[in-house]
């Protein structure tokens, strides 16, 4: 199955939107409507960054399970990777973090990347993941920039 599967594709942008919504946000320096200043905005960014890395890294868990083998030790170990990503952007300055995680959303893509090539997991995975990931990758990206334009 090549198509991307309604469910998936509408809940995968679904969970883009935060990454919208609070990097649209930091780039206008928070919201007094809603009461999300500067600095609250950039921890809801970073900390939903953190959850949505971890839980991607969850994904290859699954997939290792559902191999008939079952043991590939890279496929468990990539699953766990992401976490201890998105864990160690929690140690950094909020621009070191959103660019820690950026990079662990591109590395993470990459190796799902190569793994649907090998076979491992449905091709449609493949396209979903390049969609959603550029957006968050670039809503990441956005977020650094807002952050460095307001430091200056």
């Amino acid at each position: 199955m090549k198509t991307i599967p309604t469910p998936a594709l509408l809940l995968g942008w679904a969970g883009v939107l935060p990454f919208a919504a609070l990097s649209a946000l930091t780039l206008a320096g928070g919201s007094p409507w809603f009461g999300f200043d500067p600095l609250h905005t950039l921890q809801a960014l970073i900390i939903y960054g953190m959850i949505i890395l971890s839980f991607m890294g969850g994904v290859q868990w699954g997939l290792e399970m559902t191999r008939p083998d079952g043991d590939g030790a890279s496929g468990f170990a990539a699953s766990v990777v992401p976490a201890l990503i998105a864990f160690a952007a929690s140690f950094v300055s909020p621009t070191a973090a959103l660019l820690i995680l950026a990079a662990g959303f591109l590395i993470l893509l990459a190796y799902d990347m190569a793994r649907i090539r090998a076979g491992v997991g449905p091709v449609w995975y493949g396209a979903l993941r390049m969609q959603l990931s550029a957006a968050v990758i670039l809503s990441l990206t956005a977020a650094t920039v807002a952050q460095w334009r307001h430091a200056v």
